[in-house]
């Protein structure tokens, strides 16, 4: 693909050169030698099981460098570092990896150029927003924001400090998505009328038991912004070898399967309709109360996107997309196309439209870093993204047609529906001073 066709699609606007100055390897020595000034060196913030994947594609990339990380949970914390600790080897780098407690501290740490947030999401708006005041760029994993007044700010703040932004939609990184979102901009199956997305279910409200709060984690901290609660393992498990802590699950942590696999899921079909920026106009909500699947949203297109179990076992977390002339149905295991079965490997014509080509999402936010530009998942994607998984969740709670205005972030009079965009924070914390 063309640099221009690249910069065209993505609206890759120059991000002013600070924070990093990079000097030619060849300069200060052989080839594969990194110089240390030419190493962008990370902090992590947030240290559970999710970090884990982090740590290791991040790792990867050559230039990347370990030197601090935070957590309230003290035992996953000395995990986090052990692990850290031997990618930072393996490149020959003997360096003291610093830890925190609270995240704040760790932002003053000068020597630290970028952040990877990989806190639970009810905390992701005040960590990027700190981030980005301190100056670091960011990589912040999916769903962006809890609430969609959260997401708008942080699109805000980090243009405002000029950081270099990757959500952690690392799908957008990946072949058989790309190719199924070309084969649908170039009309391979037609004119698109409905695309099914079949992820879990909406959020709920905890109603967790309280448990004792183990000795070596600030329960206290782990809430942070959102109203206190008591402790229960199933939010926040010390085993990160166990199963998925479900803080994603309950009201005021997560946002439900709509969220944590519609961050994924929605996004590949908003970028599939060139919807990125954007969303629907309406939604409705499943015709019999208390139902977890059955919303309908329609784009100014007129394309309807049903949240739907559409198939069976296999077809969990997966996009079903229905033209007038065929079918392709995605998800990370397959790629199936209708009638015509080999559009799956077709490799797309020269003069076919294509997309932003990123086959390693996490080199590609180093080398957005590296040439202050954006990556293929800037933070105004994931803001649209989680923005429709938000409205969704809204959608369900109330049980009524709602009209959505996506260029003023309002639905249109529903004064109700509005007063859910945001959410109360508690103490010091205000993701809105920026």
């Amino acid at each position: 693909m063309s640099k221009m066709n690249r910069r065209n699609f993505i609206e890759k606007t120059a991000i002013s050169a600070a924070g990093i100055s990079i000097i030619p390897r060849h300069v200060l020595g052989g080839k594969g030698f990194i110089a240390p000034s030419d190493r962008i060196q990370l902090g992590y913030i947030g240290t559970g099981k999710q970090v884990y994947t982090l740590l290791n594609e991040i790792g990867k990339c050559k230039e990347t460098v370990v030197i601090a990380a935070s957590d309230v949970y003290k035992r996953k914390l000395t995990s986090f570092v052990d692990a850290a600790n031997k990618i930072n080897q393996k490149k020959a780098i003997n360096t003291s990896i610093k830890t925190y407690h609270k995240y704040r501290e760790l932002l003053e740490n000068k020597e630290v150029d970028a952040v990877v947030i990989a806190t639970p999401d009810h905390w992701h708006a005040q960590n990027v927003i700190d981030a980005a005041k301190a100056g670091k760029d960011i990589y912040c994993e999916k769903p962006l924001a809890l609430t969609v007044s959260e997401g708008r700010a942080m699109v805000d703040a980090t243009r405002k400090y000029e950081r270099v932004f990757q959500t952690g939609n690392m799908q957008r990184s990946w072949r058989d998505f790309r190719q199924t979102v070309e084969l649908i901009q170039n009309g391979y199956i037609g004119e698109v009328k409905e695309i099914n997305v079949s992820v879990g279910e909406p959020v709920k409200q905890c109603d967790l038991p309280s448990q004792l709060i183990p000795e070596d984690l600030d329960w206290n901290e782990w809430i942070g912004p959102s109203l206190y609660r008591g402790f229960h393992e199933d939010l926040a498990p010390a085993d990160i070898n166990g199963p998925w802590a479900w803080w994603r699950g309950y009201r005021g942590f997560g946002g439900g399967m709509i969220t944590d696999w519609g961050a994924h899921m929605f996004d590949i079909a908003q970028w599939a309709m060139q919807k990125d920026g954007s969303g629907p106009v309406q939604l409705l909500p499943p015709e019999i109360p208390n139902q977890t699947h059955g919303l309908s949203m329609v784009y100014d297109n007129g394309v309807k996107v049903n949240h739907k179990l559409w198939g069976g076992e296999d077809d969990k977390n997966a996009i079903q997309f229905i033209g007038s002339e065929g079918k392709i149905e995605v998800s990370r295991n397959y790629l199936r196309t209708f009638p015509d079965k080999g559009l799956a490997k077709k490799d797309l014509k020269n003069a076919d439209q294509k997309v932003y080509f990123s086959d390693n999402h996490y080199q590609d936010w180093i080398d957005a870093i590296k040439n202050r530009i954006k990556p293929v998942s800037d933070v105004a994607i994931g803001h649209s993204t989680s923005a429709v998984c938000n409205i969704a969740n809204i959608a369900y709670e109330l049980q009524r047609p709602l009209n959505w205005n996506a260029k003023t972030e309002k639905f249109e009079g529903d004064e109700g529906a509005n007063m859910l965009l945001d959410r109360p924070y508690r103490g010091k914390w205000n993701y809105k001073d920026f």
